[in-house]
């Protein structure tokens, strides 16, 4: 009885252990990023081939544009020369150029400046940015601020502006960015697509009120709320202390941590569905990743508490590498495409999304600035 009572002790104390040192092993970490990386990398070695799914599209989507995000997260942290490679050899076959030309307004096409700036910081050189330029100029001096009619187009778009503000030393980027960001925040839909009530937000105005999920509650997409969250992450990695409105997005990013910590599940996964576990409420590897990044840049930079969310964060990170990546680097649970947490079910472990590049996009902006935390 003695003997099974100690190993019951160490048993418990060993898995406590396991448990609070899986943020502490770095090469873990970086080995869990690797791994997946990899199998991306592998699977794709032409950076240019399009991407067929239910139709063919280039390869500068927005899909592809968040995995170069988390790529070069990868990089920052772990620089290896194919990771540079790969990336560049991406925007040059594109000519540093934008799905739909130079004059679009829509996030998603120009989602893939964010790498552009992050490729020419490293090695400048002007054709880098000449479409980026032009494009992002066309925003800058045209007066719509309507652009972000959906919260996914505040992460594609938001750091865009952000970069090049830094990059020009011209807060004119910064104001511009803030105003579309408040006009998606308070005035798309009937009074903006943020709930300050709940600290959530709704994907677009198709899903704010009247409209209710069948239990009753407002309908917050996992993914779609990951999207803001991240966005502000990055952005305040981005910008300086002391730029305009710094404190605004601080803010909201205080808020909405706040909001996911109660509803986080108990396997450390997020739902789908935010509010209604029973609508499609499984695990879902993509909006998880991107809460883990907003809050793991929150406690690094000391706008969130560690002892608060660093439980939450190592049950959410535990949850991704344990249950949704495999030994060959493909993750699991990822919902493919949509706006709601009805598309793409149902999700499985091994069920193969119709992109997998954008969940991979969060895994690796989750794991960067994991890999990033103080011991």
């Amino acid at each position: 009885m003695k003997k099974l009572l100690l190993f019951s002790v160490l048993s418990i104390f060993s898995i406590k252990s396991l448990s609070a040192q899986d943020l502490s092993d770095k090469k873990q970490i970086l080995k869990q990023m690797i791994l997946a990386n990899d199998y991306f990398m592998q699977k794709w070695p032409d950076t240019g081939k399009t991407i067929i799914t239910n139709k063919e599209r280039p390869s500068n989507i927005w899909t592809r544009g968040v995995y170069y995000e988390g790529l070069m997260a990868l990089h920052e942290i772990f620089p290896k020369e194919n990771y540079y490679d790969y990336a560049y050899a991406w925007a040059e076959f594109h000519k540093w150029g934008f799905n739909s030309g130079n004059t679009t307004r829509n996030a998603d096409n120009y989602c893939a400046a964010q790498t552009y700036i992050d490729l020419y910081n490293l090695e400048p050189d002007a054709k880098k940015l000449k479409n980026t330029k032009a494009n992002i100029n066309m925003l800058l001096n045209t007066p719509q601020l309507n652009d972000w009619s959906w919260i996914d187009a505040i992460q594609m778009g938001m750091p865009v502006f952000a970069k090049l503000g830094v990059l020009e030393k011209d807060n004119r980027y910064f104001e511009k960015m803030y105003d579309m960001y408040m006009y998606s925040r308070n005035k798309h839909g009937d009074n903006g697509l943020y709930n300050p009530k709940e600290g959530l937000w709704w994907r677009d105005a198709d899903f704010d009120p009247p409209y209710k999920e069948p239990n009753g509650k407002n309908c917050y997409w996992s993914r779609g709320n990951g999207w803001v969250i991240a966005a502000l992450a990055k952005v305040l990695t981005i910008i300086p202390e002391n730029a305009p409105h710094r404190e605004q997005y601080v803010k909201d990013l205080k808020a909405m941590a706040a909001a996911l910590v109660p509803i986080q599940r108990a396997d450390g996964f997020w739902n789908v569905s935010l509010h209604d576990p029973t609508n499609f409420g499984g695990k879902e590897t993509s909006g998880t990743a991107l809460f883990v990044y907003g809050m793991a840049y929150g406690v690094n930079t000391g706008i969130l508490k560690k002892e608060t969310y660093l439980p939450v964060i190592e049950k959410a990170w535990k949850a991704i590498t344990t249950e949704s990546l495999h030994e060959n680097g493909f993750l699991g649970y990822l919902q493919s495409t949509g706006k709601e947490p009805k598309d793409g079910q149902p999700l499985s472990y091994d069920k193969i999304p119709d992109f997998e590049d954008y969940g991979l996009g969060c895994f690796l902006l989750a794991g960067s600035e994991i890999y990033k935390m103080k011991n």
